[in-house]
This record gives structure tokens, sequence and C-alpha cells, in this order.
């Protein structure tokens, strides 16, 4: 679906890179030795507002507490009365407006096309991955020690390995770490 909504939007406005800008380039500021820019400290605190968000309405509202007991066990969430496909599509509307949300707050920063937003995806499932999927900390925390490793390793190699950096974490946390930082480990297999 995805590849398929890439391409009918190729066909449909083109194939060229558009550009969102606000204002003029405005020089960043210097933070130890790296740079970071008012349009990605834009970036940072949106993001963090919005974690803060999310977090709100999965741990304290009730569609959050639906949300966690059918992630956890559907069949015993509808024996308590909840209906899952409804829960699982008030889970779909609010991931896909935190989705759009994101997307625009990366627009800021880079270039608009319409191939932009499968290395967006990799990277957000890497994440994930990292901090232990089903956790929200985590998997902030994950996107965090991602972005860091990466750039770490851009210090002293060129550019072009970043997604290579990115998948070598992946591979040695699902070989080492499977769980991610602040995943549990499931006790269903030893059953």
């Amino acid at each position: 679906m995805f590849i398929f909504i890439q391409n009918l939007l190729q066909l449909v406005y083109g194939a060229q890179i558009l550009t969102l800008r606000t204002g003029p380039v405005i020089e960043g500021y210097q933070i130890f030795s790296a740079v970071i820019t008012p349009t990605q400290m834009l970036i940072l605190a949106s993001s963090i507002i919005l974690f803060g968000v999310l977090w709100l309405i999965v741990d304290k509202t009730r569609m959050g507490k639906a949300i966690r007991a059918v992630a956890d066990e559907p069949v015993g969430a509808s024996v308590s009365g909840i209906y899952p496909e409804k829960v699982i599509l008030y889970a779909f509307g609010i991931g896909s407006a935190f989705a759009g949300m994101a997307g625009s707050l990366i627009s800021l920063e880079t270039n608009i096309e319409p191939t932009m937003g499968l290395n967006a995806i990799l990277k957000g499932i890497i994440a994930s991955i990292i901090g232990g999927i089903g956790s929200i900390p985590g998997a902030l925390l994950g996107g965090f020690f991602l972005g860091i490793i990466e750039n770490l390793g851009i210090w002293q190699i060129q550019a072009g390995w970043k997604d290579t950096i990115a998948f070598t974490v992946l591979i040695l946390f699902l070989l080492f770490r499977p769980e991610g930082i602040l995943g549990k480990k499931n006790n269903r297999e030893r059953l």
C-alpha cells in the first residue's frame, strides 16, 4: 500500500523535489562541537511535547486503558466489554495523527518528495525495536539512542554509512537484547 500511494503521488503531482521554507536560512547555535539550528530545536521541543501528549493519552485516559488491554489480550478485553475492532480503529487514528505531525515537522528540515517516508519508517521501526516494542518511553529512548549512535558514527566515517550503522545496531540488538532497552522478556516462551 505504501509503494502504491508513493507511485500514485508521483503520477498526480510529479516527482520533483520541493522545499518547505518558513523564512530565510538562519545560522545554527554551536553546542560543544555540534551545530543545532532553530528549526531543529523546534522539532526537538515539539517532539518532546507530542511524546508527553501521547503518554498522557495512553497512560491516563479510558481509551488508553482500552488500547493497552487490547494490545495485551484482545480476547480478554472483549470479555470485559471492550470492542477490540473499535479500539484498534481509535489507535490507528491516533497513530496516523501523530505520524502526520511528525511528517510535518520533518518537512521543515528536509526536502519533500514522494519517496521520503520509507527511510523514516525504517528508522522508526529500528528505534522502537531498540527501545522495546510496546514501550512508549522505550521508543523515545531508542530514537535518541539510534540518532546519537548514527551521528557519532558518521563523525568518524562518511555520512553515506549512516543507514549501515543503523542496521548494524539493529542486528546487534536482535542478537543480544531482542526485547530492547526497556522491553520485558516474554515468559510465554517458557510455557
